[in-house]
């Protein structure tokens, strides 16, 4: 027997054991838990959260719109034990929340509604009135509005007024919650308010900051305020960091993050002193259609309110990374029985990497899609590339087998298509380059999807419609440095799709440079 041959088995079982050992690492690696200073426990309570009332499947978009009263009664009886009270944003079909909150020991801030339709608007305010003056002992301010300054659907005398007259209705304090740099820009709201309400978003910033950053940031814009409008008191309305979504410059959604943040940010505040709020207690699907997937992964708790861990103890980015290694080690095992019996030496070591390198790749495409995917559209743009990636993974694995029989014939068959797999790659590619250097803000990096068929096609380049591939190179390779301009040098989600984009660039280019068959 040839040394080569005897070699092979042992080689082989090397690199499959290489291979394990790689998606252990790379999933226990996103989800090992970490441990940080907790910011609440069962004697210690926090001073207020945001809380919408929507359960996973619901959006104040509903028609007819209805929410459900157990829900909203479990909701407050669980915020009860941490919170000591409830931040509300709108009066419609709200109106069982003060009752409830004295059910459970809470006080409410109300909040109305407050927007560019008068009629809308009146309704709010007339509940708002009525809500705090039916509920001295549970309402503990009134808020006329939340950032509809920002939006611009009223001016500030408009607002200053509409706040005057809410004053002179109710005998609670009153307030309006924005953006700290709207109080800024509109100075005639500021006089009419009891105190102020300013919203402190470190990753929303139109200049992003890092979780480094960020409660550096906090503390300085809450000094300044506390300067400048001195003696009115300023109160936190909405401060928090996303669990999922994508990165902005330096700031990185993550639970990790999130907790980190949550956590300082508390600890900050009760030692200063402040009034605060979180955002926000559950998480809110429904706000990806409007802000990207990061929109609807603000909660301490996620939608089935179950506890993400951002308040105590360990807190883990992906606390069922054992299924995901489990899924993802089942899915190398099987493309390796695809493939059969190695070709040869070097093919011993490559199909086992190779197959472990396309199972980790889906697996992280099939946890952002599982979090990032918002609509049908994009539901099947994400089933589409999961078959590509199967397709180009079985065709490189098919490649470096020995082949007789039923693998011979799905080789061909793959073979005969390679072409095309190379051009629907390079097409998903392109459109993706051309929505982040052109629409990004709401997008996710589609990285983990098109890695490996660039990394197949670059090492095997294979021959397609030359017109076609040549300008599919030139729009993905001519974005790379734009959406890095665009996302910021420090942006590592940013960096990962350059490189696969380079990648996918290359794999374009070789096979421009085969004879057309």
């Amino acid at each position: 027997m040839p040394s080569s041959a005897r070699l092979l088995l042992p080689l082989y079982l090397l690199a499959c054991l290489l291979a394990l050992l790689g998606l252990g690492g790379l999933w226990y690696g996103l989800g090992k838990p970490v441990q940080l200073p907790d910011a609440a426990g069962p004697t210690h309570k926090l001073q207020c959260a945001s809380y919408t009332p929507f359960d996973k499947d619901q959006s104040p978009y509903d028609q007819p719109f209805r929410l459900r009263p157990a829900r909203m009664d479990a909701d407050l009886a669980l915020l009860a034990e941490r919170f000591q009270c409830i931040r509300t944003y709108s009066q419609t079909g709200l109106e069982a929340i003060p009752a409830l909150a004295r059910k459970h020991g809470l006080k409410v801030m109300l909040g109305a509604w407050v927007n560019a339709h008068p009629a809308d608007t009146e309704k709010e305010i007339n509940l708002l009135i009525a809500a705090a003056n039916a509920n001295p002992d549970v309402v503990s301010a009134v808020i006329v509005g939340n950032e509809t300054l920002l939006r611009k659907e009223v001016t500030g005398a408009q607002l200053a007024t509409l706040i005057a007259r809410v004053k002179s209705q109710v005998k609670v304090p009153v307030t309006y919650a924005d953006v700290w740099e709207f109080w800024l820009q509109h100075p005639q709201v500021a006089p009419s308010v009891d105190f102020l309400t300013i919203h402190l978003l470190p990753y929303w910033e139109d200049d992003p900051r890092g979780i480094d950053e960020a409660l550096t940031h906090v503390a300085d814009v809450r000094r300044v305020f506390g300067t400048r409008f001195a003696p009115k008191d300023i109160l936190i309305g909405e401060t928090g960091w996303p669990s999922e979504g994508r990165q902005r410059e330096t700031a990185e959604p993550s639970r990790v993050n999130e907790a980190r943040f949550i956590r300082g940010f508390v600890a900050m505040a009760e030692s200063n002193g402040w009034h605060y709020n979180l955002i926000e207690a559950f998480d809110q699907p429904w706000k990806r259609a409007n802000e990207g997937a990061v929109g609807g992964y603000w909660g301490l708790y996620d939608a089935d309110r179950q506890d993400k861990g951002i308040l105590e103890g360990p807190v883990s980015n992906l606390p069922y990374w054992p299924q995901w290694l489990l899924a993802s080690a089942g899915l190398m095992v099987l493309m390796l029985l695809l493939a059969g019996r190695p070709a040869t030496t070097m093919a011993a070591l490559l199909l086992p990497l190779l197959a472990a390198f396309g199972a980790g790749c889906l697996g992280l495409w099939g946890e952002l899609m599982r979090t990032h995917a918002r609509f049908a559209g994009e539901w099947l743009w994400a089933l589409l590339l999961t078959a590509l990636n199967l397709l180009v993974l079985a065709h490189a694995m098919l490649a470096l087998a020995r082949r007789a029989g039923w693998r011979e014939r799905l080789y061909a068959w793959l073979q005969a298509r390679a072409g095309w797999l190379l051009l629907a790659a390079g097409f998903a590619a392109a459109v993706s380059m051309l929505a982040m250097v052109f629409d990004p803000r709401y997008r996710s990096f589609p990285s983990a999807a098109l890695a490996l068929p660039a990394l197949v096609f670059a090492l095997w380049p294979v021959s397609a419609r030359r017109a076609e591939v040549a300008l599919l190179a030139f729009i993905v390779g001519a974005g790379v440095a734009p959406q890095l301009f665009v996302e910021g040098l420090e942006n590592q989600q940013a960096w990962g799709w350059a490189g696969v984009s380079v990648l996918m660039t290359a794999a374009l280019w070789r096979s421009l440079r085969l004879r057309p068959a």
